[in-house]
């Protein structure tokens, strides 16, 4: 999310269940701060990513991605470029603001990951993104955020 996609300036994973939630947790938060220099310094945007390597998983990914919006300006879905299913999950992520990003699961060394769709930006409801930011520990804060 931030070499290749660009689209964060710091990234930390987290999966598990760290949010003890039942909407899940995403397996990697990033932000995107703009610099200080600009003229112009927006807030600070949150990305997340859903990421799946078992195609069996697919539905529950999705419905995980869609519950990340709620906190979250951009959320992407990465998934194995190998599923039959493929083409349905691409159609839903377009219609969802959802970016999609495949990865080839039989090459751990080198997945080659492809950007099939960009995320799009939505404002993430702030009641909920202030609750899931403090569920995180400081150091995981201070190195999103600085």
């Amino acid at each position: 999310m931030v070499k290749d996609l660009k689209e964060c300036t710091n990234a930390i994973p987290l999966g598990g269940n760290q949010f003890q939630d039942k909407w899940g947790t995403p397996d990697v938060i990033g932000s995107y701060k703009f610099s200080p220099i600009d003229p112009i310094t927006p807030t600070p945007e949150i990305i997340t990513a859903e990421i799946k390597i078992d195609e069996n998983q697919l539905i529950t990914a999705l419905g995980q991605a869609c519950a990340y919006k709620l906190f979250s300006h951009k959320v992407y879905l990465v998934v194995p470029n190998t599923s039959k299913d493929l083409a349905r999950v691409e159609s839903l992520c377009l219609r969802f603001g959802i970016g999609l990003i495949v990865f080839d699961a039989n090459n751990p060394s080198n997945p080659n990951y492809e950007i099939r769709t960009r995320a799009l930006k939505s404002e993430p409801d702030f009641y909920y993104l202030n609750e899931y930011l403090r569920k995180l520990k400081k150091e995981q804060l201070d190195k999103l955020f600085n």
